[in-house]
C-alpha cells in the first residue's frame, strides 16, 4: 500500500481521499479547508490531518488539489523528494511550471477527477505520467493516457458538458414541476429518467451515443421532436464554440 498526500482538501480532494483509504492506502490530508479535512479525519477511514510541509514529508505520491490562482504560492515553500510522484487536478496549471515549482520531482501528472471516483467508472485522461493514476484508480475507473498535455487540457475543456447538461436537466425539471406542482417528485424522475439511462449505455468506443440517439429518436416520435427542436434552436451548433472559448481561456496571455 501507498503513502498519498493531499495539498488541498475540497469537493475533489474528498473523495479522492476517501476511496483510496478504503482501498488501504495510508492517507494524509493538509489542513487549508479545515472543516473538509476535520470530516475526513472523523470518517473512520484512518485519514490524518496536518500541515502542508508534513503531508509532503509524509507521501510517497502527492495530489495537488488547489485553485489555480493560488497553487504557485501554497506550493512554492514546500520541499520535495527525487522520488516522490506528483498528481495535479489543477487546470490550465502547466505540467512544466508543476515541475519548476516541485524540483526535483519528475514523474508528473495531470487529471480531471468528479466527485463519483469514490464509487467507480470515473474517467480520467492523463496528461503526463500515468503509472500514479493507474495504480491507484485504474481498477474501478477507465484511465485514459494523452498523448501531449494540450490533448487533456481538451478534455478539461469537455468536462464542462456536466454542467451544461445539469443546466438542461434544471430547465425540464422546472417545467415538469410547473405542469405537476410536485417539484420533488419532477427532480425524482428527471434525475433517475437520465442518469438510469446513461448508466445502461455502452461506454467502450465512438459511436455508442449516436446509435443511442438514433434509437429514440425514430420518425414520428416525441424523443425526435425533442431532437429537432433542439436542433432548429442551435443548441446543438452552439456547443462547440463555447467549448473552444473554454478551452482558448486556459491558455495564459502572450508576455504575461
Amino acid at each position: 500500500m501507498a503513502a498519498i498526500g493531499f495539498i488541498g482538501t475540497g469537493h475533489i480532494a474528498a473523495p479522492m481521499a476517501r476511496a483510496l483509504a478504503r482501498a488501504g492506502h495510508s492517507v494524509t490530508v493538509s489542513e487549508r479547508n479545515a472543516d473538509v479535512a476535520d470530516a475526513l479525519v472523523g470518517a473512520g477511514l484512518g485519514i490524518a490531518k496536518a500541515a502542508n510541509q508534513q503531508v509532503v514529508d509524509a507521501s510517497d505520491t502527492v495530489f495537488l488539489c488547489l485553485r489555480p490562482a493560488v497553487w504557485n504560492s501554497v506550493v512554492t515553500p514546500l520541499s520535495f523528494r527525487s522520488q516522490q510522484q506528483i498528481v495535479s487536478v489543477m487546470a490550465g496549471v502547466a505540467l512544466d511550471d508543476i515541475a519548476a515549482t516541485c524540483a526535483p520531482v519528475t514523474r508528473i501528472s495531470a487529471t480531471i477527477p468528479y466527485g463519483y471516483i469514490e464509487n467507480g467508472g470515473c474517467p480520467l485522461p492523463v496528461g503526463g505520467e500515468p503509472s500514479a493514476v493507474q495504480a491507484l484508480f485504474g481498477d474501478r475507473n477507465p484511465v485514459l493516457p494523452q498523448r501531449s498535455e494540450a490533448a487533456l487540457n481538451v478534455h478539461f475543456a469537455a468536462s464542462t458538458m456536466t454542467s451544461a447538461a445539469l443546466g438542461q436537466l434544471i430547465a425540464a425539471t422546472e417545467w415538469l414541476a410547473d405542469q405537476t406542482g410536485d417539484a420533488d417528485a419532477a427532480e425524482v424522475y428527471v434525475a433517475n429518467l437520465v442518469s438510469g439511462f446513461l448508466a445502461s449505455l455502452p461506454k467502450d468506443a465512438a459511436g455508442g451515443l449516436a446509435r443511442e440517439r438514433a434509437a429514440l429518436a425514430t420518425p414520428d416520435t416525441l424523443n425526435l421532436q425533442m431532437v429537432e427542436g433542439l436542433r432548429d434552436a442551435g443548441a446543438f451548433d452552439s456547443l462547440g464554440p463555447v467549448l473552444s472559448a473554454i478551452l482558448a481561456s486556459m491558455d495564459p496571455p502572450e508576455n504575461a
